[in-house]
């Protein structure tokens, strides 16, 4: 298969009214099956589809590029994240449970961990599969059915992956895919049979959500954009935090919600840091995402590419920039007020903005309405650890960026969102607390 920008892949009719509607029917007769099995019972079919991900990573991997640009090198990376999500809600599912509590005179009380019922997943086409698998995880787990509507951009992966977990035992209709945009998603939240919603995407997108399903009392996960901060010390290992910045910016074409795109660089190695990650930048091999040695492939579309291009015209119109290759820039010696430090770009795109004291770069790291992540870099631990509880973000590094493990929550703060994907913290989003109080003698009236 030879990559072709803009070339047609497939074509698919969008999810109407009535095909919404046929789909949540189905997930709610497969729910009624699925949240009646043990958790044993869930986790040896999870564990199933797991195995056939695993087993079928290349040829996932290849669709996933195909599917979204990015370069098989990562691709097949996301394919590793998301059986491994499986696989560790699996283990979780067998575990799930309540606790019992010893009341006065011999009574008790008691709670029950219950599913929620078909559960619906919008995701974005950054990571189509991956986000799905995290959607569905620990969905599953706690015996929820889903309808999950991948981004009309990226609709390929998610069909494959709903036909895994049918391959794998599930019952039918209990991972449901629908196709579609705007309209679509508007059906999904309005209908009167989906217990929750869990949304990644774009700010504007979530607030509209959120709107739709506060009408009907339905609970939420948002997980949205970012503008996330880097802070560089001069006490850190150069090498690494070179490293870091550029997982925190390049990554997936830049195309991350949490990338640390506001680089905060003390300015003692301001000059040795931005000529080091020029150097650096310059040799990241660009081309056709299925071949090997490729670490960059293309943006998700044109229209997307014409607006990273635009907050590049616009940079360059505000400030001096030092350009080191024709699809990732460096606005160097950035200011806070740029649109470019302050807009989430969503491409290839590097801030660098220099600091002098450590409570000067954490009152400029928090100036932002967003709250998705952030990251330090330094040898002093105490520091370290210092910065990062004062950044108001719900994802942190410490010498590291964008790693983000099955086992650790992942979520924001402020406009980013709120909610928590991954670890047992997504647990809590995806299942309800059912309270019994257990009387051992006769009522006691008060009438």
């Amino acid at each position: 298969f030879k990559m072709c920008p803009g070339r047609v892949l497939c074509k698919l009719p969008c999810s109407g009214e009535k095909e919404v509607d046929l789909a949540v029917q189905s997930a709610k007769a497969a729910f009624k099956i699925w949240s009646q099995m043990s958790g044993m019972e869930r986790c040896r079919v999870m564990l199933e589809a797991a195995r056939i991900i695993r087993e079928q990573r290349e040829e996932i991997a290849t669709m996933e590029t195909i599917n979204n640009g990015k370069s098989i090198f990562e691709a097949r990376v996301d394919i590793d994240v998301s059986w491994q999500c499986l696989e560790y809600y699996a283990g979780l599912a067998g575990s799930l449970a309540g606790e019992h509590i010893q009341l006065p005179g011999g009574c008790f009380g008691y709670t029950r961990r219950e599913p929620l019922g078909v559960c619906v997943g919008i995701g974005a086409w950054n990571y189509p599969f991956q986000i799905a698998c995290w959607k569905a995880g620990p969905a599953l787990a706690c015996g929820n059915a889903m309808v999950f509507k991948p981004s009309p951009f990226t609709p390929i992966s998610v069909v494959r992956l709903a036909e895994i977990f049918t391959e794998a035992g599930v019952p039918k209709g209990l991972f449901n895919v629908v196709q579609g945009g705007a309209a679509t998603g508007q059906f999904l939240c309005h209908h009167p049979d989906v217990a929750k919603i869990s949304f990644t995407g774009s700010v504007p997108t979530g607030m509209k959500i959120m709107e739709m399903a506060a009408k009907g009392i339905k609970p939420v996960t948002l997980e949205l954009g970012g503008k996330s901060p880097l802070i560089i010390f001069s006490d850190c290992s150069l090498d690494n935090a070179v490293n870091g910045a550029l997982m925190a910016n390049f990554l997936t074409q830049g195309e991350v919600c949490c990338n640390g795109t506001r680089v905060f660089v003390e300015r003692k190695i301001l000059d040795t840091f931005t000529k080091e990650v020029v150097k650096r930048t310059q040799k990241i091999k660009i081309g056709d995402p299925l071949l090997e040695d490729t670490r960059m492939g293309a943006l998700i579309n044109q229209p997307h590419l014409n607006r990273v291009q635009g907050f590049i015209k616009q940079a360059k119109e505000q400030l001096f920039l030092l350009k080191h290759m024709c699809s990732a820039m460096l606005p160097g010696n950035c200011k806070d007020d740029m649109t470019c430090v302050k807009e989430e770009i969503f491409g290839p795109v590097m801030s660098i903005l220099p600091f002098d004291t450590e409570e000067e770069v954490l009152e400029r790291a928090n100036a932002t309405k967003y709250g998705l992540a952030g990251g330090v870099f330094t040898r002093d631990i105490q520091k370290a650890h210092r910065v990062v509880a004062a950044l108001k973000a719900g994802m942190c590094f410490i010498n590291n960026y964008n790693a983000s493990p099955v086992e650790l929550p992942f979520g924001g703060y402020k406009s980013s969102g709120f909610g928590r994907e991954n670890g047992r913290a997504a647990i809590e989003y995806y299942s309800q607390l059912k309270t019994v109080c257990v009387e051992m003698g006769d009522v006691e009236s008060v009438f």
